[in-house]
């Protein structure tokens, strides 16, 4: 079995935000009402940056895994997007399967106690696995699923993230391969939500509390 690799120091090649993308507000400073939130959307990453980076990973990813068949793993509900669009810039065959993680919270913050409420169906004995998460926040989440496939004997274990976010990192792992690195913030679009909210937005955007009254609703990912 191929050492893991994504408890290692971080990769310096992990894509931070691009000069000049900047924020570029949505609704030009107003805000929007959003259950017990008024809150605002910012474009972080436009949705011709996401394809050339969704394309440099998958060409990343098919040089690693030629001759083999990988099984990639999607995270869900977060990943579909990211997943559907990667598996198909990968030119090696893979099969796909679905894992479902819920973690528990209010509006922006979570308990941190997480969930599995759906495995995979494909055997992944002694199989490559790449997991497929839209955003790596605290690790936990992703943690615990890597703990429930290495309980599988598969050949490898491989990260693909399309955020990882390191500010509230709470365990020491990474993403093999990343889309973005950014320090903090709430973000939404391109399968990222706010209650279930934003999820189909082609671009992905910084999500801005502006006046925030005590919220029971949203299931934050750790």
């Amino acid at each position: 079995m191929f050492p893991p690799t994504w408890a290692l120091p971080k990769n310096p090649l992990h894509n931070r935000v691009p000069p000049g993308e900047g924020l570029k507000s949505l609704f030009s400073g107003e805000g929007t009402a959003q259950g017990q939130f008024t809150v605002r959307k910012e474009v972080l990453f436009s949705r011709s940056l996401i394809e050339q980076r969704v394309r440099e990973l998958g060409a990343r990813i098919s040089n690693a895994y030629e001759g083999r068949e990988p099984i990639v793993v999607g995270i869900l509900n977060g990943a579909v997007f990211f997943l559907a669009d990667l598996v198909r810039a990968i030119r090696v065959p893979t099969r796909i399967d679905f894992v479902r993680a819920a973690s528990y919270g209010s509006g922006m913050s979570s308990s941190g106690t997480v969930k599995l409420t759906k495995d995979v169906e494909l055997s992944v004995e002694k199989q490559p696995v790449i997991l497929v998460e839209d955003i790596v926040d605290t690790g936990l989440t992703l943690q615990r699923i890597i703990e429930l496939m290495e309980r599988k004997g598969p050949e490898s274990i491989r990260v693909c993230a399309l955020i990882d976010k390191t500010e509230r990192r709470e365990v020491p792992i990474r993403p093999d391969y990343c889309g973005f690195s950014i320090e903090s913030g709430f973000v939404v679009g391109y399968g990222l939500d706010f209650n279930e909210q934003y999820r189909h937005l082609p671009d992905i955007y910084t999500l801005k509390e502006i006046d925030t009254v005590h919220s029971t609703r949203g299931k934050p990912r750790v």
